[in-house]
């Protein structure tokens, strides 16, 4: 069996090996890392035979820990990737290389719509009924989605939410607050099997799951970087946010929000943003635009998303898809009976 594991911003490594009573033999790791002394790799492969198969990312990387000199330098990878991609050809774990991915770009619907939709789909993909989605949000009113265990109270002005004609809405995920008006930004979902990000932090899952959008930016001619645990920057500053969510049938969600064009006037007579989070967004006042991707690349919204679309679609197997009559009804019904609910929208006051 084989398994192989990708350092963002390092080396490949891979393992292969064979099971023999439920534990690990035949060990051998490769990769185009560099390590000295060379002498160490027998080391690691060493440490790796004997493992029960059952072992977990964090049992290896510490068989591998305790099996190295204190002066070996592991250039490019560390123990944990070594780990992963043990988990990987054992099964465990898997590569974006492993699914087949449906990316959706549909019609505008309210925001809440997607709200909903981002608890509808982990339980088709859960059920096997959809595969991993990757999708572009599209609304057609204004909206803020808070993180799940926000404050109401603490971060929105009610005089500015009713004064702009807006409503406020709870999401499943953690995270900050979005402010979001249509065209205004870009957000999209990943709804994954929890064996992608398997063995990983969760700081590393971040990362690991935006690493395509870093390549996507670069596209566009924005030079972005993440900046832990869960933005994403350039050099003028912010340009989004991710949250996540990992559900107990296995999926995990996980989305963005990246700025294409927000009032922050608006945006700040609607939330409770102070001076700090303003410098963060890439503006020092709120009389003008966070605009950094519009500014960043001079190119229309409905552009950057194709070249997002294109970029995924060149670096995973994927299909094009739509959302089904049965999706969009059981989000209304989740959207009458939970997320448009007092009892939900205000259970943190």
């Amino acid at each position: 069996m084989r398994g192989e594991y990708k350092v963002r911003g390092g080396k490949l490594v891979a393992v292969e090996l064979d099971v023999d009573s439920h534990r690990l033999t035949n060990c051998t790791i490769s990769g185009d890392f560099f390590l000295e002394p060379d002498s160490a790799l027998d080391d690691l492969n060493r440490a790796l035979n004997g493992l029960p198969e059952t072992s977990s990312v964090a049992d290896i990387t510490d068989a591998l820990d305790r099996a190295l000199e204190e002066e070996t330098s592991l250039i490019g990878f560390t123990t944990e990737a070594i780990a992963i991609a043990v988990r990987r050809a054992l099964g465990k774990a898997t590569a974006w290389s492993d699914h087949t991915f449906e990316v959706i770009h549909g019609p505008a619907m309210h925001p809440a719509m997607h709200v909903a939709l981002d608890q509808v789909l982990p339980a088709e993909v859960a059920a096997g009924r959809r595969g991993p989605i990757m999708r572009i949000w599209e609304w057609d009113a204004p909206l803020v989605v808070i993180g799940s265990f926000q404050s109401v109270r603490n971060e929105i002005d009610p005089d500015g939410l009713a004064r702009h004609d807006m409503m406020v809405v709870r999401r499943v995920s953690g995270g900050g607050a979005m402010f979001m008006e249509a065209g205004n930004c870009i957000t999209y979902s990943l709804v994954v099997p929890a064996s992608l990000v398997e063995g990983l932090s969760f700081e590393r899952s971040y990362a690991y799951l935006d690493d395509w959008v870093m390549g996507a930016l670069a596209d566009v001619g924005i030079k972005a970087r993440y900046v832990p645990l869960n933005d994403i920057a350039s050099e003028d500053g912010k340009i989004g946010g991710a949250a996540q969510k990992r559900f107990a049938n296995g999926v995990v969600l996980h989305h963005v929000t990246m700025a294409y064009d927000i009032d922050a006037t608006k945006m700040t007579e609607v939330l409770r943003i102070g001076r700090e989070k303003l410098s963060d967004k890439g503006t020092r006042s709120a009389n003008k635009r966070v605009d950094p991707m519009r500014a960043q690349t001079g190119m229309l919204r409905a552009d950057i998303i194709d070249a997002f679309i294109s970029h995924f679609c060149s670096r995973y197997p994927t299909v094009r898809s739509e959302y089904r009559p049965e999706e969009l009804e059981a989000a209304r019904e989740l959207m009458r009976t939970k997320f448009l609910t007092e009892e939900w929208t205000y259970r943190v006051p």
